[in-house]
């Protein structure tokens, strides 16, 4: 079922977007070599804390019914996606990191008690996003790598409009990505946002069929979380013997970027900017 939020509600998505941007960036400006992931969990858990939020992420219900063990996951290199933070892993020069993070937000607090997420134990609002960060010098193909993931999701979001189909977004993701070079993960896709942390619908990243059911109209109160996955080489992924962290099956670098944005009469608003 898609939920539809209501104006009192995206603003309260704003809020805890624009924090846990804030968040994201203070925790990616520590990444240099020699930084273990340890120190960007533990970097993110304090942020949170202070802001008044909720990890969203650290024990989650994955799709194996395992719990997920941190706040960040921390996705080095061939790692596409839910690479936990620990144990520790420490940066290398050259590396990649996709750093992807949650928060619920506010918990137990007036403003959302008002506004009533009957959703929530806690009463807040998720928000996620997700940005690839290089680890000191990267080389050119690398960095293109990571500059068209970015701008793919930009890609996306400038289709997130009411009125047209979901399938823009995919479509205009993918080809971009494609036309430069690049492969879009299918395996993993985007999710609807808000009162979980993940809702229907499916945001793919490619350009399905037309005449799929799940081809649904955008609505004004819809929020989707965007988020395109990129890999340098072929985009066919597996799972990785931990039993979260999902790597590209020809080793391949990946990059990954996300946003969480609200349907509007008004075009799309990304909730997760500075």
């Amino acid at each position: 079922m898609i939920r539809i939020k209501t104006e009192a509600e995206i603003n309260i998505l704003r809020q805890g977007g624009k924090i846990l941007a804030g968040v994201l960036n203070e925790v990616a400006k520590v990444v240099k070599p020699g930084v273990t992931t340890a120190d960007l969990e533990n970097l993110a858990l304090k942020l949170i804390s202070e802001a008044g939020g909720r990890p969203a992420f650290k024990g989650l219900k994955m799709y194996n019914r395992k719990h997920f063990p941190t706040a960040l996951c921390t996705s080095i290199n061939d790692e596409i996606v839910h690479a936990p933070a620990l144990p520790a892993r420490e940066f290398k020069a050259g590396d990649i990191v996709g750093i992807d993070i949650g928060m619920e937000y506010p918990l137990n607090s007036k403003k959302s008690k008002d506004v009533y997420n009957r959703f929530s134990k806690k009463g807040g609002y998720y928000t996620d996003m997700a940005i690839t960060v290089p680890v000191g010098a990267i080389n050119k193909d690398i960095k293109k790598l990571v500059d068209v993931t970015r701008q793919s999701l930009y890609e996306g979001i400038k289709e997130a409009k009411a009125g047209v189909r979901l399938n823009n977004i995919g479509r205009a993701i993918q080809k971009y990505v494609e036309s430069q070079g690049f492969s879009v993960v299918r395996e993993l896709v985007g999710h609807g946002v808000g009162h979980e942390i993940h809702e229907d619908p499916q945001v793919l990243n490619y350009a399905m069929k037309n005449s799929r059911e799940d081809n649904i109209e955008l609505k004004p109160g819809m929020v989707l979380a965007i988020e395109p996955m990129v890999n340098l080489g072929k985009w066919h992924a597996r799972e990785a013997p931990d039993g979260f962290t999902i790597v590209t099956h020809d080793g391949s670098l990946s990059a990954h970027f996300e946003h969480t944005v609200a349907i509007t009469n008004d075009g799309p608003v990304v909730l997760t900017a500075l």
